[in-house]
């Protein structure tokens, strides 16, 4: 029988439990006797979940660990900002008090102190120093999870850490989140999928058997909060937070687990909360009984040190003192804060600029020929899938004249940025070959399915190329890509829906992080959303990608938004993205862009090698056909009608309707459109053109920003499109064409029309 369990504990780390548990309970004393009836979702009641942190800090720093990246929401947060990470303690009391100078004020708008992260560097007893980063969150439960994983991911993979045991991302939850929260399970399956590990998790469960008032019972089915890591084989240790020794040792035991098995591991630490959900909650309505019980229970700080005290490892003068000298810590801070507080003055929100336009993302003829030449070179014994014979030859016809399509110049933007040294990693379901069959980026031999990616073999001393086909989840994977984007900013980074319709199965992650997180933390992303959008009949699943709800999200130059018409507009906009911020670095900013189907195959939907090689990304595209001069109507799109409407006019020799895209909706390239509508009369007719019904798509955005354009020819923009709708499309191809075929003839009719809604009738056939 196994006697590994039974090990003897030093007088000193017995001491140091002490000192933990002293200054977990001192920080939360401390903190309820000045800020009265503040908010601060104490630890009290799960000391014992610092002393696990500290020991896996310990832990850390003896086997040459670098960096612990943390998330976890708002239970005990400050506390582990502290004392863990490090944070200075009058930065957190001046976020109490609102200070000016204070984290949470210092960037746009700001957010609440338990939504904060920091990073610090900790000495270790072994003399190692250890980063430790606790990752900005909301208050959305668990939805920072597969953001720290992606942090994580690329710290290693850009340190050389291709164990992944020297960044170690450590996830703290609720127990009832841990059962409740979806997202969990989506970021517990990426654990060992090739293109998302991180060598293992440690989860961290502060287990206060309540859900803000809801019992166990009423919250899992199962008999353990953990019981969903089962899913994965990760072993769980349930220990009792009254018993910090244990802890600490089911600490160590999860560490040296997860070094040896790159596995995820669970600490379950069965506590209680000795507040409400906050310290202005009264939970005596919901859970009398536990919280008489609660009232009347000794704290762990007390247990411990009165075992201690029992066992004469030290007296009661030295624990007086050590309790003493932490609390002189913490009025020294705060007499710091008060010395440093000015009077609270509301600033103006500071808005983040987007860069100047860029004057060239172009790339050498020599350059895209290098580029091409190895996309098409096929090793040698290497059996294509006879389909992707012809794809291969056609990429060859390029350099001698032939037409770039949407997937080549996509291709010809990446291949371009891994040698110049930009790393380029796009991850989402099917992104290898692409939902369309158009990309073909990971080709698989024939016979034997050996894969090979031309990609990552383009020149000796390129940058590294990823793609990754993901689990089919939505929150997680883009949560996870977000994170990427934070971890390394000179990655571009590139999330792909299947279709842009499921993109708001990550709604948290856009809303919660990508469309706020600069004005909130200062934290700007680079990361790129592709959104397939575009009417064709595929009905309301597989048509829309709610271009409506991100324009709604776009203020303070938070993001851009565009919906490019060709391949060199694609091509230029993606190298922007890392080329078109200050001194030619990368943007900052979130690109959301939306992306065609129909026109991946489309013949007139297609660029010339010059238009790679020359010039870059322009927000509005005027129309060089029809002559200013006898335009009276004016049509503005975006997007994939632009090609409807191109057809119809060409189809009716119509010659003076002018047909200008917009290809960046946000910013507003206000100028731009300015100077275009310049060049018509003032009598020409202004209308904006869309696919999406009247409440959907960009109108109502277009509008607002459309009509101070206009106010000095006292001209309106009319609509032309489709009316209200509920459901984005219609679920019939015959009834699409003909909503189709109806918004370019109201496009280009004499006069306005206005069409309602369509109701569809039985109508039975007689006998």
């Amino acid at each position: 029988e196994t006697t590994r369990n039974q090990w003897p504990i030093e007088t000193s780390t017995r001491l140091r439990i002490l000192d933990r548990l002293l200054e977990a309970d001192q920080f939360e004393q401390f903190l309820n006797t000045r800020f009265i009836g503040k908010k601060r979702f104490s630890v009290e009641g799960g000391e014992s979940s610092m002393v696990a942190l500290d020991e896996i800090l310990q832990r850390a720093g003896s086997n040459d660990v670098n960096e612990i990246v943390i998330g976890m929401a708002h239970r005990g947060r400050l506390n582990v900002l502290a004392n863990i990470v490090g944070k200075p303690v009058h930065q957190v009391f001046a976020e109490f008090e609102e200070a000016p100078d204070s984290v949470a004020n210092r960037f746009g708008t700001g957010d609440v102190k338990y939504h904060l992260g920091a990073s610090g560097v900790r000495a270790t007893e072994s003399g190692r120093d250890v980063t430790v980063s606790v990752a900005f969150n909301p208050s959305h439960l668990e939805a920072v999870d597969p953001v720290v994983e992606g942090i994580a991911r690329v710290r290693q993979d850009r340190s050389g850490d291709k164990q992944r045991k020297k960044v170690i991302p450590v996830l703290i939850h609720g127990d009832a989140a841990f059962a409740g929260q979806g997202v969990v399970m989506e970021t517990l399956n990426l654990s060992q999928l090739q293109g998302y590990a991180t060598g293992g998790t440690i989860h961290l469960v502060i287990n206060n058997q309540l859900g803000f008032t809801t019992n166990p019972d009423e919250s899992r089915s199962g008999a353990y909060a953990t019981d969903i890591a089962k899913a994965i084989v990760a072993p769980v240790w349930h220990v009792n937070g009254d018993d910090p020794e244990a802890v600490l040792r089911v600490a160590q035991l999860a560490f040296d687990f997860r070094q040896q098995f790159s596995r995820d591991v669970v600490i379950d630490v069965v506590c209680y909360r000795k507040y409400g959900h906050n310290e202005t909650d009264d939970p005596t309505y919901t859970q009398p009984l536990m919280y008489a019980k609660i009232k009347g229970h000794e704290s762990v700080v007390t247990q411990y040190s009165q075992r201690l005290l029992r066992e004469k490892l030290l007296t009661q003068a030295e624990l007086d003192e050590r309790r003493k000298r932490y609390t002189q810590q913490l009025s020294e801070a705060y007499t710091l804060m008060k010395r440093n507080a000015e009077a609270f003055e509301l600033q103006e929100t500071r808005e983040v600029p987007v860069s100047a336009p860029v004057e060239s993302t172009a790339i050498t003829a020599q350059e895209a020929k290098s580029i091409i030449a190895g996309l098409a070179n096929i090793p040698a014994g290497f059996h294509l899938q006879p389909k992707l014979k012809g794809f291969i030859d056609k990429r060859r016809e390029v350099e001698h004249g032939a037409p770039i399509d949407w997937a080549m110049g996509e291709a010809l933007a990446f291949g371009s940025l891994v040698t110049e040294g930009t790393h380029v990693r796009l991850s989402g379901q099917d992104s290898g070959r692409g939902t369309f069959s158009q990309r073909h980026l990971e080709l698989y031999d024939f016979e034997n399915g050996n894969q090979h990616i031309p990609m990552q073999h383009l020149s000796p001393d390129q940058a590294s190329f990823e793609v990754w086909d993901s689990s089919l989840s939505e929150f997680a994977v883009m949560g996870f890509e977000f994170g990427v984007s934070l971890g390394d900013p000179e990655t571009l980074v590139l999330w792909e829906a299947q279709f842009g319709d499921f993109v708001n199965g990550a709604q948290i992650i856009i809303d919660q992080f990508l469309s706020s997180a600069e004005t909130k933390w200062g934290q700007p992303s680079g990361l790129v959303l592709l959104l397939p959008h575009g009417y064709e009949g595929q009905g309301p699943e597989h048509s829309s990608a709610r271009i409506e709800r991100f324009l709604q999200l776009c203020a303070e130059n938070n993001m851009i938004g565009g919906n490019c018409t060709t391949p060199a507009q694609y091509f230029h906009v993606l190298r922007r993205q890392m080329r078109g911020g200050h001194d030619g670095g990368p943007m900052g900013k979130p690109l959301i862009l939306f992306t065609p189907k129909s026109l991946l195959r489309n013949p007139k939907a297609v660029s010339t090698f010059a238009d790679i090689t020359n010039g870059a990304f322009q927000p509005v595209i005027s129309d060089t056909v029809v002559q200013a001069g006898d335009v009276t109507r004016v049509l503005f799109c975006s997007g994939k009608v632009y090609y409807d409407l191109l057809a119809a006019r060409e189809s009716r020799n119509i010659g003076n309707v002018a047909i200008v895209r917009l290809e960046q909706m946000y910013p507003f390239p206000s100028q731009q459109i300015a100077a275009v509508l310049s060049t018509y009369t003032a009598q020409a007719e202004v209308y904006w053109v869309q696919e999406e019904p009247r409440n959907m798509g960009p109108w109502r955005f277009v509008l607002e920003n459309f009509l101070p354009l206009l106010e000095s020819s006292r001209r309106t923009v009319r609509y032309a499109g489709r009316p209200e709708y509920a459901s984005p499309a219609a679920g019939t191809t015959k009834r699409h064409e003909l909503e189709q075929g109806e918004l370019v003839n109201d496009a280009f009719a004499a006069r306005p029309v206005t069409r309602a809604p369509r109701t569809l009738r039985i109508v039975k056939k007689k006998k």
